[in-house]
């Protein structure tokens, strides 16, 4: 079954969220499920350079003039077939893939990823005369006016089942309506019943509406979007087409994600010998100048920094943290007040807080095998993949009971330790009494440490590779193509 997957980033080779690590990990997952993928791109740098062995596949004018190349090669570092829009002058930009270096939204944002729905298109109504997609899958408000073109193309573009995967409803890709003219789409197309929102231009509307199937990235959040409270504007859309959405749970390459084989990390080490990760503590506390003590609590947040991940629920909890003697390491780029805070609490409590601003990969694995919780106290949480890279490398999740956090993590209640199915620690209620509550429940069970152990090496030891959820897309592809 060919499949072509559509995205704006890939892991490792372009990275903002966790978009990039699904559109990175899944090719690999569904190949092995008897796929055979091929993934299109923008043609950012960090993509343009890892082509290989790369041949114009056609020249196209897009609909509103401007002409593109469309590439076909190899992604060196993932071993995947790739489709590449080769248009420097649309994706070879200071700043980030989405904004410029004034953290403003790139101008012509709609044009770039209108272009990439819009070949998307055309390559599944025969654009590459020796590969014919049967699935057309993407993901997000980038890649979402593919099902607009496929809706209003060529006849034999129906041919082709079209799924759309929302991983965070919140970021729609919005536009003025008068830039609907530059899409190339027919009048009929700007409505109720398409992309009109609230008298604007909703790319993920587009997705939603004129995809043959929805899904997102977790059962539970699934269910949250139909709600008024998470649907962002679009819940009765959702629950109109809820026949046609399903949560499938997101899942870690364990090729990437696993202390016992990652390179970044000081020491290796597993479910069964830990000694490693008290090896990791020791030596991320050093290199912070945090106090080097192996019976502090260390928490971990590896997270944007904005209000929807609940981070200021964190700075309000921080004093209790410290008091009981925990220590708090941060890394993340985000909102400049919350940067400003967090940096002037570790400024305070230089050995009991580290922060570090921006991304990098490799202290993220860091933080991770050196901290013994993860905390992802989100306002709400499609998915997550934070607080699965936490199990994986024995730092318990603490989260908010939403999206997938609630479907991944079972908290400490003593029903759940005397079960052996808790792995965390839960909160119920969206507020800085409940956090404290769970940050609590942590120190006392961390108090006890043969039922720390035993809790982590539960953790440690779930099953959260991409078999399972690539079985549940093949499924779908098939019961749509039949």
């Amino acid at each position: 079954m060919n499949v072509l997957q559509v995205s704006a980033e890939i892991f490792p080779l372009l990275k903002t969220g966790g978009l990039a690590d699904i559109a990175g990990a899944l090719p690999a997952a569904l190949n092995a499920a008897g796929c055979e993928v091929r993934v299109l791109l923008p043609g950012f740098a960090p993509i343009m350079a890892d082509l290989q062995s790369s041949t114009v596949l056609t020249e196209l004018t897009a609909p509103w003039g401007e002409r593109v190349l469309v590439r076909q090669g190899l992604l060196g570092t993932l071993g995947v077939t790739a489709y590449v829009l080769d248009a420097p002058h649309l994706y070879c930009r200071p700043g980030t893939p989405y904004e410029d270096e004034q953290r403003l939204p790139h101008h012509d944002n709609h044009r770039r990823f209108a272009l990439l729905g819009w070949v998307a298109a055309k390559l599944a109504c025969g654009l590459d005369p020796v590969w014919q997609p049967a699935v057309v899958h993407s993901h997000d408000w980038h890649a979402a006016l593919t099902s607009a073109y496929l809706a209003f193309g060529p006849s034999q573009g129906r041919l082709v089942a079209n799924v759309y995967t929302v991983h965070n409803l919140a970021y729609q890709g919005i536009f003025a309506p008068i830039h609907f003219y530059d899409l190339g789409l027919p009048p009929q197309a700007f409505s109720v019943n398409g992309l009109e929102f609230h008298g604007q231009m909703s790319f993920m509307k587009a997705g939603l509406y004129y995809a043959d199937h929805i899904t997102t990235v977790s059962p539970t959040y699934a269910k949250e979007i139909q709600t008024h409270e998470q649907g962002c504007g679009l819940d009765g859309l959702l629950r109109a087409r809820a026949h046609d959405l399903t949560g499938i749970l997101n899942a870690v390459d364990e090729s990437v994600w696993n202390p016992a084989t990652d390179t970044a990390i000081t020491a290796p080490f597993d479910a069964q010998k830990t000694s490693g990760k008290a090896r990791c503590k020791a030596a991320l506390q050093q290199a912070l100048g945090l106090e080097v003590k192996a019976d502090a609590l260390l928490f971990g947040v590896v997270s944007r920094l904005t209000e929807q991940k609940g981070l200021h629920l964190v700075l309000t909890a921080l004093d209790e943290l410290i008091a009981r003697g925990g220590q708090l390491v941060v890394l993340g780029t985000g909102e400049a007040a919350l940067e400003a805070e967090f940096l002037a609490r570790a400024a305070a409590h230089p050995q009991a807080v580290a922060v570090r601003i921006g991304y990098d990969e490799a202290f993220a694995h860091q933080i991770f095998s050196a901290t013994d919780v993860t905390l992802v106290p989100s306002r709400f949480e499609p998915c997550g993949l934070t607080q699965m890279y936490g199990l994986k490398y024995g730092s318990l999740p603490l989260v908010h009971r939403v999206g997938g956090l609630a479907d991944t993590v079972v908290d400490c209640a003593l029903e759940h330790l005397a079960d052996g199915s808790a792995n965390g620690f839960v909160f119920k209620e969206f507020t800085t009494s409940a956090l404290v509550r769970a940050v609590r429940r942590a120190f006392a069970l961390y108090a006890r440490p043969a039922e720390w152990r035993s809790v982590r090496r539960q953790a440690m030891q779930q099953e959260l590779g991409w078999d399972k959820a690539a079985a549940q897309y093949v499924a779908l592809y098939r019961h749509l193509i039949a």
